[in-house]
């Protein structure tokens, strides 16, 4: 019985996850759009 439930779960949990994949990209890419952001306004102000 542990072992059907097991296959189950991870048979489920294989497509869920690959649906996340994108969803964490697009996330990692707005992150690093808003550090370049950050990054830019920071060279901007920088004194010498």
């Amino acid at each position: 019985m542990f072992g059907t439930l097991s296959l189950l779960l991870v048979m489920l949990a294989g497509p869920l996850t690959l649906m996340g994949c994108n969803t964490v990209a697009g996330v990692g890419e707005d992150l690093e759009a808003a550090g370049d952001a950050i990054e830019d306004k920071a060279e901007e102000k920088k004194r010498y």
